[in-house]
């Protein structure tokens, strides 16, 4: 358990230059923070909080190396609060225990605040956390918990009724930028190793932290550390340099730029094209190369119903939990899902009827836009309405055999326009043969091409 105060957070020269460099270049003020605008910012809910002086039970909800931590402990030093750090680990019901009672006394007999970080929170179960209640209730200690996991899942209803949930962004390859070279420029045991790191190496760095801050600072002051010192004292560092100390190879990918479009762009070819073994080359790739889960998981989505429609109707509400559960577990377990996900799409039945049924909806609406109701179909809540013919002449399908009854449904301008034509794979199959059966009826068939949409 990690215990101290604002005062005692203060290394000594020694210690400082023993910690690791992410530890070091902790900002001590929200004027130093990089990242979070929206609560570390000028006009952020956090900095208007500290002004106000009200400062109350929250819970951060972000990505590792986002600054939740970081931002717990400026509001303790800049809201002059007694700190109490723990972790949901390793800590239990006696170490919350003994803080409060210590929180009661700072309130009591000092008028302190006492803030209680606790880290990974949602690995507090419902007891521990329900210890946490009443303290929280009466003000007695500030809680700030930190989870990379969705609050609404792992956090009990009441004490999350108790706190605000501000979710953390992933830092962005700029503001990572701004870090690093904060690092390089102002860290004086880093600038007495003397580091030269070009354009392509910061990238590197960037591109192989996962976003996280924390990662990014330790990587780069370890293979600092393993290169040796050209004949002017300078530390180049390479691209090698930093892949050999995570452990990891540079991809090539850019979220944001043109490779980004084209790695998705055929990660869904692949699904449409019935590729599995191609889908989960893509996946994996984009996923090493640190694309965000839900952003994969919700274009799966998309390509269920595009691509896929009812000739699996199984496949919207499969990729719509995928997301879910993504959303749910986080990386690295959800990469599971992602793939569970992706080798049924791209295994499974295809249609784009969906599409194309869209279309030809736009295309007819285009050129006749405002056609009537029929009469029959219409609704006829008043008795004026009854007499004008509101509704005269509906068939009740369910009072007929297997449910259905030969009546015209479209305006009448439409009236044996075919919008919808079933493919001829999976359930859809069966779907194009019921309706041929229904539809003969009314002289309504499916042609056997599809070329008039």
């Amino acid at each position: 358990m990690d215990l101290f105060s604002p005062d005692e957070q203060e290394y000594s020269a020694g210690k400082k230059s023993a910690a690791p460099l992410a530890e070091r270049m902790r900002p001590g003020t929200l004027e130093g923070f990089v990242g979070q605008e929206n609560l570390a910012g000028p006009e952020g809910v956090l900095r208007k909080q500290l002004h106000n002086e009200t400062i109350g039970s929250m819970v951060f909800w972000g990505p590792p190396g986002c600054g939740k931590t970081t931002l717990a402990r400026i509001l303790a030093r800049e809201s002059n609060a007694d700190f109490y750090q723990i972790s949901a680990v390793t800590a239990g019901v006696k170490d919350v225990k003994n803080i409060i009672r210590t929180a009661e006394y700072n309130l009591n007999s000092l008028n302190k605040k006492t803030i209680l970080f606790i880290d990974e929170i949602h690995r507090f179960n419902k007891a521990q956390q329900d210890v946490l209640l009443r303290s929280v209730e009466e003000g007695t200690i500030i809680l700030i918990g930190a989870t990379t996991e969705n609050p609404s899942f792992e956090v009990i209803a009441p004490l999350l009724s108790r706190c605000r949930i501000y979710k953390l962004s992933p830092l962005t390859d700029n503001e990572l930028s701004i870090i690093l070279s904060r690092a390089l420029s102002e860290d004086e045991p880093l600038n007495n190793l003397h580091p030269v790191i070009d354009k392509e190496v910061e990238a590197a760095l960037i591109a192989l932290s996962g976003s996280d801050a924390r990662i990014m600072l330790n990587a780069c002051e370890a293979a600092i550390h393993l290169v040796k010192p050209d004949a002017d004292g300078k530390r180049k560092i390479s691209v090698k340099d930093i892949e050999h100390v995570l452990q990891r190879k540079t991809l090539l990918y850019d979220k944001k730029g043109e490779y980004h479009y084209d790695i998705i762009s055929a990660f869904i070819k692949s699904l449409r094209g019935s590729d599995p073994d191609a889908a989960a080359y893509w996946l994996v790739r984009m996923l090493e190369s640190g694309e965000d889960p839900k952003f994969i998981a919700r274009r799966m989505i998309i390509l269920a119903s595009e691509d896929i429609g009812n000739a699996d109707p199984a496949a919207l509400p499969l990729a719509t939990a995928a997301f879910t559960a993504v959303t749910y577990v986080g990386m690295p377990e959800a990469q599971i899902i992602l793939m569970h996900a992706a080798l049924y799409l791209a295994s499974t039945a295809k249609s784009n009827s969906v599409i194309r049924t869209i279309a030809a909806v736009h295309k007819e609406l285009k050129e006749r836009p405002d056609a009537a109701v029929p009469l029959h179909l219409r609704n006829a809540p008043t008795g004026y309405m009854a007499s004008e013919g509101y509704g005269k002449g509906y068939k009740y399908p369910h009072d007929y055999p297997e449910n259905f009854t030969a009546q015209d449904y479209l305006p009448k301008e439409f009236k044996d326009k075919i919008f919808y034509y079933p493919g001829e794979s999976g359930i859809e199959k069966k779907i194009k043969e019921r309706l041929n059966r229904l539809w003969s009826k009314r002289n309504k068939k499916f042609p056997d091409k599809n070329n008039d949409i």
